[in-house]
């Protein structure tokens, strides 16, 4: 009964615990990064999606890597990051950021790819701890990709328990997706009703990134250069695959 009792245990906690304040302090950041960190709020992410050393680590529209490099740290030696971006979002911008990112002790279990949204992650990926997809879901929409068959994709890359994780700019509540495209939001209803379409459960939200004073009627990607960027309402969803 006693073996019983500590193998019951040890399943419980399959992953030693985090100092997150270490991660997001650590000498080797990019001082890029730490500029946005007020916004990115990294500590709060960190502790929101769970992830721990040794995990396995998707990072969906991954952009130049902020958040792919705060999940490598995270998971370390003995976990992984495959960080994806789309073709539609290749050039200098995002290569040569991630050329120099790459680089560091830290990334050494971190693979970057393009691939496009509807099959977002190499076919040998499976059994994934998590899934990371921050400010991008909006995009799938824009380019006139297929959330349906994403959130499939993440689905089947994902255990049994494994999480799934959606940030992103929040619409106007009852607009549906009709902000995905001129203002880079999307409603919260939308991920809610389409993630839980491909089998997941919510399992959790957070306010650690809303801003109620977003007037949300203006574009909040960064290449719209509206001064307001970076002070955008975003919600924050966790979902798991059972």
């Amino acid at each position: 009964m006693r073996w019983l009792l500590l193998a019951l245990v040890a399943c419980s906690h399959p992953h030693p615990s985090l100092d997150r304040d270490a991660i997001v302090n650590a000498p080797d950041r990019d001082p890029r990064d730490r500029a946005r960190d007020a916004q990115r709020k990294p500590a709060e992410l960190l502790a929101f999606t769970g992830v721990a050393p040794g995990m396995h680590v998707a990072d969906l529209g991954a952009g130049t890597g902020y958040t792919s490099e705060l999940m490598a740290r995270a998971v370390g030696p003995t976990g992984s990051v495959i960080a994806q971006d789309s073709p539609h979002w290749d050039g200098p911008w995002m290569q040569g950021p991630w050329a120099e990112r790459l680089k560091r002790p830290a990334m050494a279990h971190t693979k970057h790819v393009m691939l496009g949204w509807n099959e977002p992650l190499p076919p040998d990926v499976h059994d994934l701890d998590l899934v990371t997809f921050v400010a991008a879901y909006h995009d799938v929409k824009a380019e006139k990709d297929d959330t349906a068959k994403l959130n499939s994709a993440v689905f089947a890359a994902l255990e049994h328990g494994g999480t799934y994780v959606v940030i992103d700019n929040s619409a106007k509540p009852g607009t549906g997706t009709d902000a995905c495209d001129p203002l880079h939001r999307i409603d919260e209803q939308v991920v809610r009703d389409e993630v839980v379409k491909a089998g997941f459960k919510l399992a959790a939200s957070s306010d650690f990134m809303r801003n109620p004073a977003d007037t949300r009627d203006w574009n909040a990607d960064p290449s719209a250069k509206d001064p307001r960027v970076h002070t955008q309402d975003l919600f924050a969803l966790k979902f798991t695959k059972p």
